[in-house]
Order: C-alpha cells, then sequence, then structure tokens
C-alpha cells in the first residue's frame, strides 16, 4: 500500500461503434421460422433479423449526421463482416477466462444515462423511440466489455515503449514544428497593394503606436476592434486554437518563444503589419510549471486492533510532542507505518495530483514548517509537514510523457488489428446467402 495514486489502466475502447445498441448473438436453436441463418461463426450464428436490425440502426445514425446512405447491398456486406468479427471477439474473450458479471453491466449503463442526464426510466424511453431496448443495450455492452478486457489483457498491457523510441519522437516532432496548438489573438494593419513608401512607412507607425498602447496595459481586444484591418476584428482578434501546421511559418515562428499573455514584435507580410499576442498554447514544446511540495508525513493505519479514534488520538499525541520539540523525522521513523519511516517521513518533491486529494487537499493548506492536524485519507490517519515548496519547469518531463501516450496509442492500434486479424482468421465462419 502507497499514499501515491497508482496509475490507472485506462479501458480500451473497441473500435467505434456505428450505432447505440446491437443484439446480441444467439445460440444456433435460436432461429424462429421468420427468420433465417446468414453466417456461423465457430458455435453461434448471426440471424437476417439480426442484420436487419443493425442495418436499421445505422441508416438513422447515418441519417441523424445527414450522410448519404450507401447502397444497401454494399453496406449490409459490410455490417455483417463487422458482426462476425464482433463474434469472433467475444467467444475468444469468453473462452480465454474474461467474465463480465451483471453489476459491471448495470454500472456502465447507469454512468450511460447519467451522461445523458437520464435515469434508467428515461434511457428506456429514449431507447425505446429509436427501436430499442434496454435489455438490447445490456446486451451490447457486456459484449463490448469482454473484447475492451480481451484487448487490455492481450494487447495494451504488452506494449514496450523504449526511451530510444521516445526520443526519436521528440526529434521528428521538434523538426516538423506541428504539434504544438497556440490560442492567440491578432491585429492585422493592412498594406494597400503597390503602396508607396511614405503609405508604408504610416501603415508601420500605426502598428507601432498600437505596440506601444499594448506596452502600456491597452486591451487587445479593444485596440483590434478599433484598428485591426481583419475579418475578426469586431471579435477581438481571437483566433482560437490552430495548430502549428495549419498556421504561416511566420506566426509560427513569432509565437514559439512567447509565454501565455505576450505580445510578439511586429510582423511584416505581404498583407501589411500583424501584432500577435499568445492566450495560451499546448503541445509538446509549451512550456509547463507546477508548484511542487516537499512534505513529509507520520501514517498511523487502521485495523481490527487500531480503530480509527485510536489511529487520530495516537497521532494528537505525536502533535504535542512536535509541537513541544522532538523533531518530525525522529517520530516518523519511530511510529510511521509508511514505507518513507526509514526516511523520516519525507515523501520527497510532490507534484500536484500525485497524492490522494485528502492528503493534497491538506497538504496544500499548510505554510512550510507547519504541521497538520490528524488528517484522514483512504490509507490510514496523517500528520503532515511541508518543508518548502517551489515552482518547477515539468515541461521536458511532460514532453516525454505525451511522447510516451502517443506511441503507446499508435503501437497498440497496430498490434490491435493484428489481434483482430488473427483472430478472425482463426475463427471457423460460414457465410450463407442473405435473402
Amino acid at each position: 500500500m502507497t499514499l501515491f495514486k497508482r496509475p490507472r489502466n485506462r479501458l480500451s475502447r473497441w473500435i467505434a461503434v456505428l450505432l447505440l445498441a446491437g443484439a446480441a448473438a444467439l445460440p444456433v436453436h435460436a432461429a424462429t421460422p421468420l427468420d433465417h441463418i446468414i453466417a456461423v461463426v465457430n458455435d453461434e450464428i448471426i440471424t437476417r433479423q439480426e442484420l436487419s436490425r443493425r442495418y436499421r440502426e445505422v441508416q438513422q445514425n447515418l441519417a441523424r449526421q445527414n450522410t448519404p446512405l450507401p447502397p444497401r447491398a454494399a453496406l449490409e456486406t459490410q455490417l455483417l463482416e463487422r458482426m462476425v468479427t464482433e463474434l469472433a471477439l467475444q467467444q475468444h474473450a469468453r473462452s480465454t477466462g474474461i467474465r463480465v458479471d451483471a453489476v459491471q453491466v448495470e454500472r456502465a449503463l447507469q454512468r450511460i444515462a447519467a451522461q445523458n442526464q437520464l435515469d434508467l426510466v428515461g434511457l428506456a424511453i429514449a431507447l425505446e423511440r429509436e427501436g430499442q431496448s434496454l435489455d438490447s443495450m445490456r446486451a451490447t455492452i457486456r459484449n463490448e466489455l469482454l473484447i475492451a478486457r480481451a484487448r487490455e489483457r492481450d494487447v495494451d498491457n504488452r506494449i514496450a515503449i523504449s526511451d530510444a523510441e521516445i526520443e526519436g519522437y521528440l526529434q521528428t516532432q521538434a523538426q516538423q514544428g506541428t504539434e504544438t496548438e497556440y490560442d492567440f489573438s491578432h491585429i492585422l494593419v493592412s498594406v494597400p497593394e503597390n503602396a508607396s513608401p511614405e503609405q508604408i512607412q504610416a501603415r508601420r507607425a500605426r502598428a507601432e503606436d498600437i505596440l506601444a498602447q499594448l506596452a502600456a496595459g491597452a486591451d487587445f481586444a479593444q485596440l483590434s476592434a478599433s484598428y485591426s484591418d481583419a475579418p475578426n476584428a469586431l471579435q477581438g482578434g481571437a483566433f482560437g486554437w490552430r495548430s502549428g501546421g495549419k498556421m504561416p511559418a511566420l506566426f509560427v515562428e513569432a509565437l514559439k518563444p512567447l509565454k501565455s499573455g505576450e505580445v510578439a514584435p511586429l510582423l511584416k507580410s505581404g498583407n501589411g503589419f500583424h501584432i500577435l499576442k499568445l492566450n495560451d498554447k499546448r503541445g509538446l514544446d509549451a512550456t509547463l510549471s507546477v508548484t511542487q511540495t516537499h512534505a513529509r508525513h507520520i501514517l498511523i493505519k487502521t485495523n481490527e486492533l487500531v480503530s480509527e479514534a485510536d489511529a487520530r488520538q495516537r497521532l494528537l499525541q505525536l502533535k504535542e510532542r512536535i509541537d513541544n520539540g522532538v523533531q518530525f523525522d525522529e517520530l516518523a521513523r519511530l511510529h510511521s507505518e509508511d514505507a518513507s519511516a526509514s526516511k523520516g517521513g519525507d515523501l520527497g518533491w510532490v507534484n500536484p495530483g500525485d497524492t490522494v486529494p485528502d492528503f493534497e487537499n491538506a497538504m496544500n493548506a499548510l505554510k512550510p514548517g507547519e504541521v497538520s492536524v490528524p488528517i484522514q485519507s483512504p490509507f490510514g490517519w496523517h500528520l503532515i509537514q511541508v518543508l518548502e515548496r517551489r515552482a518547477q519547469d515539468v515541461t521536458q518531463e511532460r514532453q516525454k510523457f505525451l511522447a510516451r501516450q502517443a506511441i503507446r496509442e499508435r503501437k497498440a492500434e497496430e498490434a490491435f488489428q493484428d489481434w483482430v486479424r488473427q483472430i478472425r482468421d482463426s475463427a471457423y465462419v460460414e457465410l450463407r446467402p442473405l435473402d
């Protein structure tokens, strides 16, 4: 057990689903006299009714998106292949020991309802309007969870990324310069085509005067509305977020060295003079500074023999001794039940989000040198002492994190496609006429 939060393995979703819900595969004996089998996948079947239901759902979805519907025969062929692959993956998950219980399905169903600001009754009504049901959605959720967990076990958890790959990725992105996105505002002082030197100088003088007003604290949006010749002048010159690859190189080079709130030196292009203000930026070269806290603590765990009240009382007694001059680290070595006890309870420099919320909130409320009252967290009861704080540039660590994340996603997608193909190819599949 540790005070620090464990990284959570995000449940990897399968390929984007074309519809809200789909039917679970039926056993071979379930075909009705009005239905017929159109595919056999190992020991399970897909029926014509299932494909027709899936077709109607996709048809409705495409109509909502104003997307032209492909020819029915082509779409049905594509949907049937998708259904075959889904069923083969579900069978693989079940045959290799993966189980999804009813409680997990209900929790997922409740999350979907909550995301749509509905309860289960409201969700059932909404589904009924679409010709679906809660039971069909439960089946879809169960099957998606089966596939997602099989993917997580067989694919995602086996992805390895080396330091050399991260360095190579960062070098490539630095050369391309397109990974960073900029939120910026812009004022244009245009120069007429075939302008005389006197006209150019007059326009430059106006642009320099705007820069001077900005330096003196004038409002950028107000100056844009007053002087800018750009189409978005009345919107304060705001461009919103733009990636470096979709901006003029002149703008990118001017914005790169800026910090949020800074204004670039005057730029000249064929259109005239440009004034750029960086509002924010995000991406691999965006500077990120966080407040780190150097802290230490004493942890008393609760169990069958140590109640909540006992743990709190022990810490109150230790705090009284600290207040009377006993060194915090000495008591931590003697009494703390955390792995940090041998270091006098020292946790080193802690970043925001590194510890559980209860601990972090109490730590953030302390001044350097101050010791907390007993604080409860999921791990037990703590005394916390803040030693010092600092603003730390964690840009490099963030760059490596984003690079690792991007490489992992790319590798996982490639490995997933191979995995799906292998399972599909190894399944016994018999396709029959659709009509």
